[in-house]
């Protein structure tokens, strides 16, 4: 049999680029404290990044994913233009950092799975509770970030109350957003993945702001429940239905945040950091507002003095948990990570 010149220059196989498991499970480890933060409003899984030391590893594995890279690495696997490629493909997915993103979205997806359930139980049996401690995570960051804010100029403060006004407003139409349709899903999970990889801002904490955190945990438990379902012989509803479709289409939007709106943020961020910085931070304030208004929205919800106890008892719980977390990511700067 004659060997093709492309195979006979093949130098990379699949089994030596797989990385050790050691390194895979550090990664996948990273991952699931990466999506436990994710997961919740208050807490960056960007600022966990940066604790682990794989923040600028994972900022140019982003990166490097381009329509040009993805081109070349479909065309390698395709019997096209002389046929599949291993070596061709590998070379594309290495430099993409391929299994490392593989590692780290498997750890965060793991986590934000998990989180989800707790989450979903903890607000249909106690949402004082929960949006209590969102609030203490989110009022805690608020003061954190603002340390390095600086209102002396005037763009810087301009967009800082532009970036509350737009927080506190939006927080206070829980109704009508919660209730948006596909556009509004797909709108959620751009801006919220975009804003995972920051250090400092939560992607849970926009989707808050949006009234769509409740909607998109119950839709996401829902979607799960409906695969499990599948799996053992069960209705698809749940997988075809409202839920699967809300999911697919949150998950569509980010990934176009992810390599659109991201990016936008950063050359902003790299082109005038005082004036995003500034905007960025004022989003958190602003979103105060939300976990509130969130419950508000619930009529089992009435705010009396044992209510407001348990409230400021559970925000003071998730404080403590932002500050210790910033005790051991010490001096992050969000416009030079």
């Amino acid at each position: 049999m004659t060997t093709s010149p492309d195979a006979a220059s093949e130098t990379r196989t699949l089994r030596g680029s797989i990385p050790p498991v050691r390194e895979w499970a550090r990664v996948f480890v990273i991952g699931i404290f990466m999506g436990s933060a994710d997961a919740v409003p208050g807490v960056s899984g960007g600022t966990i990044a940066l604790i682990a030391g794989i923040y600028e590893r994972l900022i140019d594995a982003i990166n490097a994913v381009t329509p040009t890279r993805i081109g070349t690495f479909l065309g390698s696997v395709v019997p096209l233009d002389g046929g599949p490629s291993m070596d061709r493909a590998l070379r594309e997915w290495e430099a993409a950092d391929g299994w490392f993103v593989v590692a780290l979205v498997a750890g965060v997806g793991t986590a934000v799975v998990i989180v989800t359930r707790v989450v979903e139980y903890v607000d249909e049996h106690a949402p004082v509770l929960l949006f209590g401690f969102f609030f203490g995570l989110i009022a805690a960051s608020a003061v954190i970030l603002g340390r390095e804010l600086d209102l002396r100029r005037a763009d810087a403060a301009v967009a800082a109350a532009a970036g509350f006004l737009l927080a506190f407003i939006v927080s206070g139409q829980g109704e009508m957003l919660a209730g948006g349709g596909l556009l509004v899903v797909f709108g959620a999970g751009a801006l919220a993945v975009s804003a995972m990889i920051l250090p400092g801002v939560s992607g849970s904490l926009l989707l808050v702001i949006l009234s769509q955190y409740t909607r998109m945990t119950e839709a996401l438990s829902e979607f799960l429940d409906g695969l499990l379902g599948v799996v053992t012989g069960g209705s698809t509803a749940a997988v075809t239905g409202t839920p699967g479709r809300e999911v697919v289409v949150f998950m569509a939007g980010g990934f176009v945040g992810l390599f659109t709106i991201s990016r936008v943020i950063r050359r902003a961020l790299d082109a005038n950091r005082e004036v995003t910085y500034a905007f960025l931070v004022a989003l958190v304030v602003g979103a105060l507002r939300a976990p509130v208004a969130t419950l508000n929205d619930r009529e089992a919800v009435s705010w009396t003095t044992a209510t407001i106890g348990e409230f400021a008892a559970v925000a003071v719980l998730g404080a403590v948990v932002v500050l210790v977390v910033d005790w051991y990511a010490v001096d992050i700067d969000l416009g030079r990570a």
